[in-house]
């Protein structure tokens, strides 16, 4: 009996009797290699016995760390990890589900040094390639466990420096280990995606000032790859990086959660870092995918205080220039019209002060600065994103921000009372300063296509409202579209250079393109600008900028008719000031004068006719000697030296028609149409952009059609013909081409804005006229045949043919077939 329980060990298994040998008699001398040998070569030559040896592996680690026996411990995980690399057999999956128990077992422990043993088993185990797949391995503890170690607050600084990054490295090592196997549990599912993500960016946040401590700069990059920062950030970008489409919403959905939960947009340092991240490291074709859940999470967050959607907003912005760059597709109107819906809000949270339009007791009050600082941040978000889009895009972003703009029209019916009229203002001068920002740089050799029809008339309708600030927007609006040679800031400010040449400006000829579209849009323009500068309250930066506009249409798009219009349209503003018709404020009509000098002086230049510059030159030159409060020199200063008498201007200060058609008619220009004084065409347009209601369009309308309908003509005696009435004869038939289409544009307008009732009536009286008028052509004109048989005597004694019905009449037989 004694001796069989002696030798009970050699009746032991084989493969126990080789793990056990592994083991040498001190744990501090170490795996015995040799041993370890002969049980690797047992296991490659007997696949089978594989899964008993992790199993018996398996049974003694537990058995050492449940006696604090940690050098066996470590022994044993050696072994594992030997065995994993060298046995990849179609039963390696007992033998895994054996190394894994062993490694949760030493996650599980309250060791530092035995989690960072496990956590470095199971990263070798993840970088192994497994020949045969597994339908049943579960990883939901060790990601839970990790996550765990991630956010550990171990007293000792270093030790749980160690702790976190062994979290991280074994987060690294579930995905890759998962990530690519579809037989394994989804990695993607919001159930391990709400722990990773967070987990990585927690550390990602707390960057360890330790490393600042380094005792030589010979330790630093080893004290980098020692920051859980740096390894947070490289396994996130691994994570992202591997994300397929389906798998992106899962992956940044946690990513916003964490900043809601951590209030760190409002830094929003660190959010923008975070997303510069994963929109560099994501494909770029998924990256509209993160666009449509930052733009989701503003809307989820409109409530939110200001500070907060300013901080979303900022993210936004650099998301999508960075998204730019790759591939935006259908999510480009879908920001635009997010952003601008979010502008309007934030303008209705800063005039009611609440964001339930009703302050109560329990009512967050809203701080206007707040929402200031928000709707700068969501303008220059726009402006950033479309200066990154193609031309076309461009375009189309450009077209829809000004179909957002509230105009006076009955298409586009503004809101009563004074709150809505705050609301209308704020939201006209956020929209036009989005649409500043988008024009700002925008390249289109083409006029006609950068200023389409639609865009242009919307935008001029602006141009004539009673508020400064938004004539001023409009003004920088199309001097940004016209200048396309980067010349806009040579003309920031006003002033009459003897020399323009130091200007190093850049002109082109005009093209056939650019032709076209002043022969269709010239006299708008030109009317626009003319009106602009009748305004009362306008200052010194309207005056700069229609400086500005008239300067770049003479480089961008003039050819020899533009120059004769601008110049009469000059001398009318110059006119302007001097008749003073509509009262304008001494300083206006300084700015006036001012305003013609200095463009005179730089279109005589231009056209470098010597006649006509040495003609600008005396003026501006008598002006300088004694009257320099006409000259932009003395106006558009500080504190600008004005004159209180006006009315007494003697023609020598001023600039003359017939001097300048006289001298540039030598040189080639047309003569005659520079001696006719330019006169804008009110219309319908110019009134209804500064109407107050409804009503008042419509009782507009029924003015404009009163003096216009026939029914309303009246004869008036025969003038004396004088040389007065010859002139106005030669004026009218010259801009009958131009009164003839403005004409057609009434016409056009007043069905288009007209109630039916309205027109209804106009046109039952037209008919009606047309009708009685046709009657009397049909008497004249139509008679009936002759009567075959000759003529009778009427009375009087005159002869009047007999009518005969044409079905009584007889034709000879040669006419019927």
């Amino acid at each position: 009996m004694y001796g069989v329980c002696g030798c009970c060990g050699a009746l032991r298994p084989r493969y126990k009797r080789l793990v056990d040998n592994i083991f040498p008699e001190d744990p501090e001398d170490g795996l015995v290699k040799t041993n370890m040998e002969k049980l690797t070569f047992y296991a490659l030559s007997a696949p089978e016995k594989l899964d008993r040896i992790g199993a018996y592996l398996s049974e003694r680690l537990i058995r050492d760390v449940g006696r604090h026996r940690y050098g066996s411990v470590c022994i044993a995980m050696e072994a594992l990890d030997q065995l994993l690399m060298a046995c990849h057999c179609q039963s390696i999956n007992l033998f895994v589900e054996s190394f894994l128990k062993m490694v949760a077992k030493l996650l599980e422990s309250e060791k530092p040094n035995l989690q960072i043993l496990g956590t470095n088993s199971f990263v070798k185990f993840a970088n192994i390639e497994e020949d045969t797949p597994s339908y049943h391995r579960s990883y939901d503890f060790f990601v839970s466990r990790f996550s765990e170690m991630c956010h550990s607050s171990h007293d000792d600084l270093e030790i749980k420096t160690k702790i976190r990054m062994s979290g991280i490295k074994g987060l690294q090592g579930v995905v890759r280990k998962t990530v690519n196997d579809e037989l394994q549990a989804n990695i993607w599912d919001p159930q391990h995606m709400d722990k990773i993500v967070p987990s990585l960016l927690f550390n990602l946040q707390h960057v360890e000032e330790a490393e600042s401590r380094s005792p030589s700069p010979l330790q630093a990059p080893e004290k980098e790859k020692e920051n859980p920062a740096e390894l947070a950030e490289r396994c996130l970008r691994e994570l992202l990086g591997r994300a397929a489409f389906g798998n992106i919403k899962n992956a940044i959905k946690p990513v916003l959660i964490h900043l809601d939960n951590h209030s760190l947009w409002e830094p929003k340092v660190f959010a923008i870092r975070c997303f510069k991240i994963i929109m560099y490291s994501i494909q770029p074709q998924h990256s509209h995918l993160v666009i449509q859940q930052l733009l989701s999470h503003l809307d989820a967050n409109s409530r939110s205080a200001a500070t907060v959607r300013a901080g979303i907003v900022e993210v936004l912005s650099e998301a999508a220039v960075i998204a730019a760059t790759g591939s935006v597709g259908p999510t480009v109107l879908e920001m635009f019209n997010t952003l601008l819906r979010q502008l309007r809000l934030s303008i209705d949270y800063a005039l009611t002060g609440s964001y339930d339009g009703a302050v109560s007791l329990g009512t967050k009050i809203i701080k206007e600065h707040e929402e200031c600082m928000f709707q700068e941040a969501v303008i220059k978000t726009i402006g950033s994103f479309a200066s990154t889009l193609p031309t076309y895009q461009r375009s189309e972003v450009i077209l829809f921000i000004m179909s957002k703009v509230p105009l006076p029209s009955l298409h586009h019916p503004v809101e009563a009372g004074r709150t809505g009229e705050n609301r209308n203002r704020l939201t006209q001068i956020m929209l036009l300063k989005s649409l500043l920002q988008v024009s700002t740089g925008f390249q289109c050799n083409n006029m006609m296509s950068a200023l389409p029809s639609n865009f242009l008339d919307r935008l001029l309708s602006t141009a004539l409202m009673d508020d400064a600030e938004i004539r001023l927007f409009v003004l920088e609006i199309l001097i940004s579209f016209i200048d396309r040679h980067g010349n806009r800031h040579k003309f920031s400010s006003i002033s009459t250079l003897s020399d323009i040449s130091v200007l190093k400006l850049k002109v082109d000829k005009c093209s056939r393109q650019d032709t076209v579209f002043m022969k269709k849009h010239s006299q708008q323009l030109y009317r626009h600008i003319y009106l602009s500068c009748k305004e009362e309250t306008n200052l010194q930066s309207h005056y700069e900028a229609l400086y500005g506009l008239l300067a770049l249409i003479s480089i961008e798009l003039a050819n020899e008719e533009v120059v004769v219009d601008l110049i009469r349209l000059v001398l009318a503003v110059q006119d302007l000031a001097q008749v003073n018709e509509e009262n304008l404020p001494v300083y206006n009509r300084c700015a006036l004068y001012a305003l013609g000098a200095a463009y005179l002086n730089l279109i005589s230049q231009l056209t470098a006719v010597p006649a006509f510059c040495q003609h600008i030159l005396e003026v501006i030159e008598t002006r300088k000697k004694e009257a320099p409060y006409m000259l932009p020199e003395d106006v558009f200063v500080e504190r600008p030296r004005l004159s209180q008498n006006l009315d007494g201007v003697v023609i020598e200060f001023l600039f003359r028609q017939s001097k300048i058609s006289e001298v540039l008619g030598g040189s080639g220009y047309n003569a005659d149409r520079l001696c006719l004084p330019y006169i804008p065409q009110l219309t319908d347009e110019d009134r209804l952009s500064k109407r107050k209601s409804i009503g008042e369009t419509i009782s507009l309308q029924v003015e404009v059609e009163s003096r216009n309908s026939p029914e309303k003509e009246e004869r008036v005696p025969a003038e004396e013909i004088t040389y007065e009435t010859l002139k106005k004869a030669i004026v009218d038939s010259v801009a009958v081409e131009e009164q003839e289409r403005e004409r057609r544009r009434q016409v056009v307008e007043k069905f288009q804005k007209a109630p039916f009732e309205e027109i209804a009536a106009h046109c039952g009286a037209r008919a009606s006229l047309l009708q009685s008028k046709l009657n009397q052509i049909f008497e004249i004109t139509i008679r009936p045949p002759p009567s075959p048989s000759g003529t009778i005597t009427a009375a009087y004694g005159q002869p009047q043919n007999h009518s005969i019905p044409v079905y009584e009449m007889k034709f000879p037989d040669l006419c019927v077939y």
